[in-house]
C-alpha cells in the first residue's frame, strides 16, 4: 500500500510513531496560531494533499490524549477522505471543554489510519430474512 503526499506545509510527513501503531499523527499547518473557545469549531489545515489506492480510505481520529487533556476532538469522527479526493486535508475539530485552547503551527491534532475498504452492490429487495434480533435496536438487549 502507497499513499502518495504533496506536503505544502513547513511540518514533517504523517509517519507511524511506532512499530505497532495503527495510526500517523496529523500536524496543523498555520500562519498564525488559532484559539478555538469552547463549543467553537474550527476546519484546520495541514497542508497536506494525498492520493491513495483504490479501495482505501484514510480515517481521521481524534488524538486522545488531546481529547482527555483538553477537551478537543474531531467533531466527524471518524472522518473519511476517499481515494478520488484530491484537496487539502482538513481537520474538523471542536473544542468540547470550558476554556480557550490554543492550536500552533505544527501541532499534533489528529490521526490518520489507512484503511481497505469494500465496495457494496446495492440490490432492492421486497423482503429480507428473519432474525432473533429483527428490528430491535437503541438498548433492545437491557442495559
Amino acid at each position: 500500500m502507497v499513499v502518495k503526499i504533496i506536503n505544502k506545509s513547513t511540518n514533517p510527513l504523517p509517519k507511524y510513531e511506532t512499530s505497532l501503531s495503527a495510526g500517523m499523527d496529523l500536524r496543523a499547518n498555520l500562519e498564525k496560531p488559532i484559539v478555538l473557545q469552547p463549543m467553537q469549531r474550527v476546519l484546520v489545515p495541514t497542508g497536506l494533499f494525498m492520493e491513495l489506492e483504490p479501495g482505501f480510505e484514510a480515517q481521521i481520529r481524534p488524538r486522545s490524549g488531546l481529547a482527555f487533556k483538553n477537551g478537543i476532538t474531531v467533531l466527524n469522527s471518524p472522518g473519511t477522505i476517499d481515494a478520488d479526493y484530491r484537496g487539502e486535508v482538513k481537520i474538523l475539530l471542536i473544542n468540547l471543554s470550558n476554556e480557550d485552547f490554543t492550536i500552533n503551527n505544527g501541532e499534533r491534532i489528529a490521526q490518520m489510519i489507512i484503511a481497505k475498504h469494500e465496495t457494496a452492490e446495492i440490490v432492492e429487495v421486497k423482503e429480507l430474512s428473519d432474525t432473533q434480533r429483527g428490528a430491535g435496536g437503541f438498548g433492545h438487549t437491557g442495559v
